[in-house]
């Protein structure tokens, strides 16, 4: 739709944060010591950061823009406050009091039967079959889960895990998994992975993902998405957090077919 709404001239911007600090939407954020719209639909057009600002680096225009969405707006305040709070906990070493979903740890996962034992030696129905399936595990086939930290949405991934430190990321549309049944072997192992939906997530994974890549040392990011046109959010909002990360992490995207051929 056609309406009013904030203009930032980065060039004027003296990256004093004033505006940000007096965006009660959080549409306004700072990324490489300079004022950011980042997302249209956050800003009420109402222009609460303007007198803020004392270079005059926001303006009005008239522009095509989404719609003003004060949900959208209200969860992003929810999630903002309950990250700060989580963190605030974590760092005066209080224990985690927040949904167990939350809670960022590292899974212990049994070695490959290739690895530990020779062949033949732990039979299917076995006592030590039976644990290595409950433990992530085929019976029998040596097949295990490479999922190896949690949480594994990316709208429940914390900004600051241990297991993100000099890590590959993989980042997954949800259905990517569901496509291929070497899925966990050929994309996930030695990967951290994240996972999301743009089209049912009413959230910018940009904002999350950007916070990530610049608060740890990644070492590459693959994307993994669907045909499907929607599967072209995830993309873009991982091509947004690179660029406003400020750093340069090699990355690549793998398109698959609905029937879980590699396209590219």
């Amino acid at each position: 739709m056609q309406r009013k709404i904030i203009e930032i001239n980065e060039e004027k911007c003296s990256g004093c944060g004033a505006c940000a600090a007096a965006c009660h939407e959080g549409a306004i954020a700072m990324v490489n010591g300079k004022a950011h719209l980042m997302r249209d639909d956050y800003c009420d057009g109402l222009g609460d950061c303007l007198p803020s600002c004392p270079t005059g680096a926001i303006t009005f225009t008239e522009r095509e823009a989404a719609e003003y969405n004060a949900e959208a707006v209200t969860e992003h305040k929810l999630n903002k406050a309950a990250a700060a709070e989580n963190e605030a906990r974590h760092a005066a070493g209080v224990p985690f009091g927040g949904c167990p979903g939350s809670r960022a740890a590292m899974l212990k996962r049994p070695a490959r039967a290739a690895d530990s034992c020779t062949a033949g030696s732990s039979a299917a129905g076995s006592p030590s079959a039976e644990k290595t399936a409950e433990n992530g595990a085929s019976a029998g086939s040596g097949v295990i889960s490479e999922l190896t930290t949690w949480p594994v949405q990316i709208k429940l991934a914390p900004v600051n895990a241990p297991y993100f430190s000099g890590a590959k990321l993989l980042i997954a549309a949800d259905c990517t998994a569901y496509s291929r049944a070497d899925f966990h072997d050929r994309f996930m192992k030695n990967h951290v992975t994240l996972i999301g939906c743009p089209k049912l997530d009413s959230v910018d994974y940009s904002e999350k993902l950007t916070e990530i890549l610049k608060n740890n040392e990644v070492k590459s990011v693959t994307v993994v998405r669907m045909e499907v046109p929607c599967c072209g959010g995830i993309e873009y909002a991982v091509k947004t957090a690179l660029r406003n990360s400020g750093k340069m992490i090699p990355w690549q995207v793998v398109t698959l077919a609905t029937n879980g051929e590699i396209l590219d």
